[in-house]
């Protein structure tokens, strides 16, 4: 009894010293719960009965001592966000099992003698258990079971996430690994220089935040003449030592409980052979049976702690590494050159965020495993060694054998992984392209030939994965035939070796237990080869982007001597191109308006882009007098409210404000779709102002908004007058109407500044600019308000308000109706449905699901045959005991044992390829169906879902479908069999089991059930928390000109870093929940262990020993099936959600069918007649209407002018001509038909637009300009001579095969409006709409494109929707819409000659008299 007692105390004791410290430490105290209070009072009983039953010495001097010690460990516990402790929960284990003993001698002593106070100890045990259940939930709201059980009773959401420790965020994972990252690459570049044996070119590479901007430019990839340099021209091999170093101290502790777990599972078969010795030996005492079966337990159950402490801290490490990587490719790309940026596309960063991250993520998880496996190998061949002698080397020399293979067949997987990769990038890219664009595709009906070129990549793409998934087979079936061929080498060549080696049921089993310990090594190794092969390539990714150079932080400079100055700059945008500006010299004093005028193409934007630091210097130096603000409101400035309303008011933002459903908290959609181009200038301007800084760079803010708007902006922001009247401001426009008011005007030739002075001083000085203005203008048109430029600058996803004053008017706070144009995204909760799982199993067709399945079955009927049969041959030691064993008995015994082996391995390997082109049927149909899908739904859709989130079931959940959903299909299905197979084998040794199987079934049913409701939502909350992240990083790079140029970078960075720790809250708690499951099931599986034991030594007498060595080597390996089978439903139905969410995107209700029964005719529309008929239409059935029964009558060949304010409803009219907007009431008809009976493809395919913004596609300008190859390379040719762009053309070295880069950023914007119109002059149509497509080019283009554009669609009916009047003022009539309605209706003389009229005040503020005729020039321009 005193061992008994004391063997708990010393345990208690020996952690008491940690525990005090703890308590030392954390003086915090969480309030005194009922819990709290019981557990105390139990306690003290607790103590009391001990007294009553322990020996006077120990009573003496340990009952008060050990029940302070108790009551301080348990305050320990007393604190906030604490869990419990595993050593108390040991400890009370301990008093429990030895309360067992002290308690069955104390019941003995009651039955043989006299009633004694023994007596009072029966409620003992009681109270052990209920001390020991005290330990569970000490603090609820941290305590995985609670978490568990939540989950269980309903659906978890993101406030159920425990708030993350400082330690976990990523904020401090971030910095640690940042700090240990900049000496790494320190060190890879100090190597790299050393190769390449030349100075060094650039000693500052620094990772720090750089205050530069860099414009998403020049993605041109001329990289099949630079791959070999690029191979070579990076720093590398620093990302794996910057990871082991930031988190040695994970890695090292995971390292020791993985070490301890390695060394106890051979404990196991030590044990089983004694069992069995123990069954064969009659002699020997029961209790020596008993015994090992404990022991049997206890070491299951050590075991179970030791490895899912290891699991713990790997997964945990996992995750911090993915954060890291997320976090630093992020900060990367908010300070990356132009240089190293051009070398990523957007679609291929996000790409390293998500998959590259992914890979490292997993790989960190089982990292341990490379010196395990060996060490387990090592291990398993020395006891090998002792039970069978040499004749293990026959099964070594069968492992060697198939290292090679082995190594093949990784150099292939890698290869094909490479393939693979390169394939998605080009995917993602198209697929990117497509949603950027999805407007302009469903304006020209474009969709199916972008569908097409999607659907010829992931072709190849999945021709790869099949490639690779048959690799794979053959590899499984390597590894399914490893264990068979090593035992089968083994036990032959034991047997022949010598007459005297019979194998015996101690001997085949315990090296049979050691061969399964074997398998999971073996099988390892090849899948984490395999996983190290797709890392490198992740890694050599990552390297190459996290090592390339940052923007140079010291381009400008900052001192006070002048305001903006230039000195003799030279400037490229990348190394080793043209300069686009060359020695330029500029020196602007403080509080001056510079004008900065010049021809498409000469250099203007690059000069705003040089003194915002963005450019490479190639010579010379830039100096800026304190900070800048880049015309691109609040964005991240506190809001002071009266600067706010005088902004607001100056920028003209008022009206519109009025008319947005949530006035100034409208949440604004990605890139401002839900604002006009006019709308956005204004933002934008606005937002610049209310930085105030002191030296703004204004890329002509005036291009898209109406002409008594820009006077307004010039009058009361930018003039000399405005609110910015003070500093130092420098204006790119191309319009001459505002030059008579600026201080200075820079004429700019290509890149060459060829004029600078006073507006007054280059008209007398005859140069380039007099030549200029005498082309374009007269002086009484000065006056006029002279606004083209580029397209407005891409916004981020904001709230006008942001959170920066959420203070403001709290009593309009309540969502108005259509204030939210972006919701939350929808996430499907409870049990996935069982549809899903017909959907999957259906696309990957029934008869490879049946037949893959059939043959697993068969695989796993040959295992246990094959394990009989070893049983069988085992009797044959009892049976030829002392006689010679018969050659043909051993032969056969060997021959069956090596067939049934065999089998296994072609079964699993026929089985695996079944189901590997299943998958790939199921990856091929989902894709599809999501794919063409997307594509036909309405675009208010696009207007509301944030590109991230339609991204992500692209990227990451057919990645899902691709690769996860396959394996854990397989593991699932050869689990259940396994576990099944392991069951009945037990029961067919001791049929009694089966009495065990139905309690620990139902606990198994409960535990798994619990498990998979609260995992399943944990990974939907992942997933659905990961799309932010993407989200917010496509916007970033989208928008990073402007948040450099605000110095934002920041700000960014701590939202990225918010965003990611959202993502984390869901993830960590599932890793904990995987723990909890584990526990609990790997103790389920230590007590199959111990029944299977228990009832061995209960009917030993007749069981033969071959069936009970049988039996608990069976028993031994379900441990670790039975969790990997909860393991893999979870995994399958977590994996499967990936199919539920593809699914939801392929079933949104479409727009109406692009081909219907009802065709037009082939020449339709041969007149070009419009009629609208009480138009009426709404963006949403909630919202109110945009137009209020528009009923008008166009001729053919008309040409009609569209007008109005902001808002008035221009372009939406032209969006109901291509039904983009469907009617509410009424009809439009063209050539007296109804397009609402047409096909959307037969009604889009025959108008034709060019477009506000000019939207280009990456690929050749050939597929930009027809992507169907209707037209002949004549006719191409034909038509970009009359858009001007033939010798611009002729000059590409590629000519029309010339690569066009995202969004066609290596073009000017003059240039992408020059192949808008060409596009428009290929079609050949009847009826053209201009939607204010001469916005963003100089005057000399806008005069190029408006007499293209008369003489070639002189016959066409042509609906020009326009801000500046005098493009319209030589019209058939003028069409002037307010609030949705047709208010003017007339030719423009009679509208001018109305004095009261619309028209007429919009051309007065446009400078334009009444009862004029057109102008002949363009001087008039607005």
């Amino acid at each position: 009894i005193t061992v008994l007692v004391w063997l708990p105390l010393a345990f208690l004791w020996l952690c008491a010293p940690w525990h005090f410290a703890t308590l030392c430490r954390k003086p915090a105290k969480a309030p005194l719960s009922k819990l709290y209070i019981c557990k105390q009072v139990t306690l003290i009983i607790q103590q009391q009965s001990f007294e009553n039953i322990s020996s006077e010495i120990v009573q003496r001097t340990t009952s008060t001592e050990t029940m302070v010690v108790m009551l301080c460990q348990e305050c320990v516990r007393r604190r906030p966000r604490c869990v419990d402790s595993g050593s108390l929960f040991v400890f009370w284990l301990l008093q429990v099992l030895c309360a067992v003993f002290q308690f069955q001698t104390l019941l003995r002593d009651a039955l043989n003698k006299v009633l004694t106070p023994a007596l009072t100890a029966p409620h003992l045990p009681v109270l052990r258990i209920i001390a020991c259940i005290c330990c569970f939930g000490q603090n609820d709201q941290y305590d995985s079971t609670f978490m568990v059980i939540k989950g269980f009773k309903r659906p978890l959401v993101q406030e159920d996430m425990w708030d993350l420790n400082e330690k976990d965020s990523t904020q401090t994972i971030c910095q640690e690994f940042e700090d240990i990252m900049t000496k790494e690459l320190k060190k890879a570049h100090s190597r790299l220089q050393k190769k390449q044996n030349k100075p060094k070119t650039k000693t500052d590479h620094q990772n720090g935040l750089a205050k530069g901007v860099s414009q998403d430019v020049l993605v041109m990839k001329e990289k099949k003449k630079k791959k070999k340099d690029s191979e070579s021209n990076y720093p590398n091999s620093w990302l794996v030592p910057t990871i082991a170093k930031t988190f040695k101290g994970v890695l090292l502790e995971s390292a020791l409980f993985k070490l301890i777990q390695d060394l106890l599972s051979f404990a196991s078969p030590q044990l089983l052979k004694l069992m069995i010795s123990f069954t064969q030996d009659t002699t020997s005492h029961a209790w020596t049976g008993y015994l090992y079966a404990v022991l049997l337990l206890v070491v299951a159950f050590l075991q179970s702690v030791f490895l899912q402490q290891y699991f713990q801290r790997c997964f945990i490490l996992g995750m911090k590494v993915r954060t890291a990587l997320m976090a630093a490719v992020y900060k990367k790309a908010l300070v990356v050159s132009n240089d190293s940026r051009k070398e990523s596309t957007a679609g291929e960063i996000v790409n390293l965020m998500s998959a590259d991250a992914q890979r490292f993520n997993d790989v960190t998880n089982f990292i341990h495993l490379l010196w395990s496996c060996p060490l387990q190998i090592i291990l398993a061949i020395a006891f090998l060694w002792i039970e069978l002698g040499p004749s293990v080397l026959a099964g070594l020399l069968t492992m060697v054998l198939l290292v090679p293979i082995n190594g093949w067949l990784a150099t292939k997987s890698r290869g094909f992984q490479v393939e693979n990769m390169k394939f998605k990038d080009k995917r993602m890219k198209i697929v990117n392209d497509i949603l950027n664009g999805i407007k302009v595709l469903k304006y020209y009906a474009w969709e199916s030939s972008f569908e097409a070129q999607v659907q010829e990549i992931r072709e190849k793409e999945l021709k790869v994965m099949r490639k690779f998934a048959y690799l794979s087979s053959v590899s499984t079936f390597i590894f399914s035939c490893a264990p068979a061929i090593v035992s089968l080498a083994t036990f032959a060549v034991f047997v022949s070796v010598s007459p005297d080696n019979i194998l015996d049921a101690e001997k085949a089993f315990t090296s049979i237990s050691l061969f399964n310990i074997l398998r999971f090594p073996l099988a390892m190794l090849p899948q984490l080869i395999s996983t190290m092969v797709q890392t490198t390539v992740s890694k050599k990714r990552l390297e190459k982007f996290l090592s390339g150079d940052d923007l140079d932080t010291m381009a400008v400079t900052r001192d006070d001597s002048v305001a903006v100055s230039m000195t003799d700059g030279t400037y490229a945008w990348e190394r080793g191109t043209e300069p686009v500006l060359k020695n330029v010299s500029l020196d602007i004093k403080p509080g001056r308006l510079v004008a900065v005028v010049g021809a498409v193409g000469s250099g203007k934007t690059s000069l705003i882009s040089a003194l915002l630091g963005e450019l490479h210097s190639l010579k010379g130096r830039i100096n800026i007098k304190g900070s800048v603000a880049y015309d691109n409101i609040l964005f991240g400035s506190n809001l002071y409210e009266e600067r706010y309303l005088s902004v607001v008011d100056a920028c003209a933002l008022g009206p519109d404000l009025d008319l947005l459903p949530g006035r100034d908290h409208t949440e604004i959609g990605e890139k401002g779709i839900n604002l006009s181009g006019g709308q956005k200038q204004r933002v934008s301007l606005a937002r610049a102002v209310y930085s105030s800084a002191d030296v703004y760079l204004l890329d002509d803010p005036l291009s898209a908004v109406d002409s008594h708007v820009g006077k307004h902006l010039f009058e009361r922001v930018i003039g000399p007058k405005g609110l910015l009247k003070d500093k130092t401001r420098i204006l790119v426009t191309h319009g001459i109407g505002f030059l008579p008011y600026v201080d200075e005007i820079v004429v700019l030739v290509n890149g060459v500044v060829s004029e600078v002075g006073s507006y007054d001083g280059l008209r007398a000085s005859k140069g380039a600019f007099s030549e200029f203005l005498e082309t374009y203008g007269k002086e009484e048109s000065n006056n006029a308000d002279a606004r083209k430029g580029l397209s407005p600058i891409q916004h981020l996803h904001f709230l006008l308000r942001l959170e920066y004053y959420s203070v403001r008017s709290k009593k309009d706070s309540g969502d108005k109706k259509g204030q939210r144009l972006i919701e939350k995204e929808a996430m499907e909760t409870g049990r996935v449905k069982f549809s899903v799982y017909l959907q999957y199993l259906r696309s990957m067709g029934w008869c490879f699901v049946t037949w893959s399945f059939l043959f697993y079955f068969i695989q796993n009927v040959a295992v246990i045959g094959q394990n009989l049969w070893l049983s069988d041959w085992t009797e044959d030691s009892v049976k030829y005991f002392n006689t010679t064993y018969p050659t043909h008995i051993r032969d056969m015994r060997i021959g069956v044992f090596g067939a049934l082996g065999l089998a296994q391995g072609f079964l699993v390997f026929f089985g695996t390829i079944l189901l590997a082109d299943g998958s790939i049927s199921a990856s091929r149909t989902l894709h599809t169906n999501l794919l063409s899908n997307i594509l036909k739904v309405p675009m208010v859709f696009f207007d509301t879902t944030p590109s991230g989130r339609i991204v992500n079931r692209f990227a990451k959940d057919i990645f899902t479908v691709d690769e996860m959903i396959p394996m854990s299909f397989r593991s699932w299905i050869l689990c259940l069999l396994g576990v099944l197979g392991t069951l009945f084998i037990i029961c067919l040794a001791t049929p009694i089991f089966t009495a065990v199987i139905v309690p620990m079934a139902i606990v198994y049913y409960f535990v798994q059930r619990f498990y998979v409701a609260t995992s399943r939502q944990l990974r939907r909350l992942d997933s659905v928390s990961r799309s932010p992240i993407y989200s917010h990083f496509g916007e970033t790079v989208s928008g990073l000109s402007v948040i450099r140029a605000y110095g934002h970078q920041k700000r960014f960075l701590k939202q990225n870093e918010d965003t990611i720790d959202q993502n984390l809250k869901s993830v960590y708690p599932w890793i904990v929940s995987n723990r909890w499951l584990a526990m609990r099931l790997e103790s389920l599986g230590n007590l199959v262990v111990f029944f299977a034991a228990l009832f061995a030594v209960i009917s030993r007498d007749s069981l033969k020993s071959g069936l009970v060595g049988l039996s608990i080597s069976y028993a031994l390996n379900v441990t670790q099936t039975l969790n990997w089978l909860v393991r893999m439903t979870s995994e399958l139905e977590t994996n499967i959600v990936a199919v539920e969410r593809v699914r939801e995107y392929a079933e949104i209700e479409n727009e109406a069918p692009w081909i219907t029964s009802n065709r037009p005719p082939d020449d339709w529309p041969t007149a070009g007649n419009i009629g609208l008929d009480n138009y009426k239409v709404r963006y949403r059935p909630e919202l109110e209407l945009i137009l209020h029964g528009i009923t008008c009558d166009i001729a053919s060949t008309e040409k009609i002018g569209i007008v109005g304010r902001t808002g008035a409803g221009k372009s939406s009219l032209t969006n109901c001509l291509f039904r983009i907007i469907e009617a509410s009431e009424g009809r439009i008809l063209i050539d007296g038909i109804d397009i609402s009976t047409l096909g959307l493809h037969d009604l889009r395919s025959r108008l034709t637009i060019i477009p506000q913004d000019p939207v280009l596609f990456s690929g050749t300008l050939r597929m930009n300009l027809d992507p169907f190859e209707k037209s002949s390379d004549e006719e191409i040719w034909s038509v970009l001579e009359l858009a001007h762009l033939k010798d611009y053309v002729r000059g590409l070295p590629a000519g029309l095969q010339h690569e066009v880069s995202e969004g066609g950023e290596n073009l000017s914007v003059g240039q992408r409006q020059l192949l808008c119109l060409a596009r428009a002059l290929l079609r050949k149509s009847r009826i053209l709409i201009l939607d204010e497509a001469t916005a963003a080019v100089d005057l000399e283009t806008d005069d190029l494109i408006q007499n293209t554009i008369r003489r070639e669609f002189s016959h066409c009916t042509v609906l020009t929707i326009a801000h500046r009047l005098n493009t319209i003022l030589d019209s058939s009539r003028v069409m002037v819409l307010d609030s949705g309605k047709i208010v003017e209706f007339d030719s423009p003389s009679v509208l001018l000659n109305n004095q009261q009229g619309h028209f007429y005040s919009m051309a007065k503020d446009a400078g334009i008299r009444g009862g004029t005729s057109a102008p002949k020039n363009i001087s008039s321009v607005l």
